[in-house]
């Protein structure tokens, strides 16, 4: 094919390719520029084409320097989706935390303040787990726990499932209390403080009751290690509905629906990182929590280096410039 056949055939598709590649450079994003990727691989056959077929060094390079400028943007808005992710984890989620700190004050002391004292009550006072669970709830946990059942923190029916299924299980419950508990914070904030007693009321009653009757070291070391994740993230999750609960009761100078917009995204990022949190407490409750394989100081240990792990990084983590921005 002759040059001049060639570039009257591709010219009208080179343009569009500019075009998007200029708007690329004035910061649109490349999901903003529809097949952007697909142009860009077009573009890099018709410079092999050239290159093969010996046409003139005016339009090679022509090709090559769009093909390079092509590469830059594609790649550039790739990895910069890859370095925000890893900043959010690193670094401008703990200080979303630690920004928010008088909603995440609250939540846990309602959360972890009713897990604690119920707990105590029901250790002390053991009839009163039958005031707070059905009775058919406390032998299931009690068949859960029991030291001589040989599986743990899983029904009869569950212990031979495949610990993925499991994964998959833990996942989805986990994430239906946060959500459940966020969500309702839409309720003047009403919503996520009931459930996040209502949730610290049964953890605590059950973890009183298996206590109270032996079954304390399988229940313990069952939950250390994963409960550094998944009870910091119901907690958040808390603060994020009492978050958007508050921007409702004082809006301030704002209208509820600005202040309420306002506070969505900041929660909806503390939401983020719950998530996370959640996807981490499942996976250590499939493969790690629930093998009986592992002597009880090893998990013991191991959860304490977790819940140590999970309060340096909301504490201390972002503090400085070195993490990605």
């Amino acid at each position: 094919m002759k040059q001049s056949l060639f570039e009257s055939r591709h010219k009208a598709e080179w343009e569009r390719f500019t075009l998007a590649l200029e708007r690329l450079e004035h910061g649109k994003n490349t999901s903003q520029v529809a097949g952007f990727p697909k142009a860009y691989r077009r573009l890099c056959q018709h410079l092999a084409l050239a290159q093969e077929r010996g046409y003139s060094s005016f339009l090679i390079d022509s090709l090559q320097r769009q093909v390079w400028r092509g590469h830059q943007q594609l790649y550039r808005h790739r990895s910069r989706l890859g370095a925000n992710l890893l900043s959010f984890i690193l670094a401008d989620f703990p200080r979303l935390v630690r920004a928010e700190w008088p909603f995440v004050l609250v939540a846990a002391l309602l959360f972890f303040g009713s897990l604690i004292g119920v707990g105590v009550l029901v250790y002390g006072f053991p009839e009163l787990v039958y005031n707070l669970l059905p009775a058919d709830q406390v032998r299931e946990m009690q068949g859960m726990y029991d030291p001589v059942a040989g599986h743990l923190g899983r029904t009869a029916e569950r212990a031979a499932s495949e610990d993925w299924v499991m994964f998959g299980y833990y996942v989805m419950h986990n994430i239906g209390i946060a959500f459940q508990t966020f969500a309702s914070g839409l309720l003047l904030g009403v919503g996520s403080a009931f459930f996040l007693v209502y949730n610290g009321l049964v953890i605590g009653a059950v973890a009183g009751h298996l206590s109270e009757i032996g079954f304390g070291q399988t229940f313990w070391s069952f939950v250390i290690a994963h409960g550094a994740f998944e009870l910091t993230a119901i907690a958040l999750a808390g603060a994020a509905g009492l978050q958007l609960g508050w921007a409702l009761i004082a809006p301030r100078r704002l209208t509820r629906a600005e202040a309420l917009k306002r506070a969505a995204r900041k929660s909806v990022l503390l939401i983020c990182g719950v998530m996370l949190f959640l996807l981490i407490a499942a996976f250590i409750e499939a493969y790690w929590s629930s093998k009986t394989s592992i002597a009880p100081h090893t998990k013991y240990l191991v959860g304490a280096g977790l819940w140590v792990f999970v309060a340096s990084y909301l504490l201390f983590a972002g503090r400085t410039r070195h993490a990605p921005e």
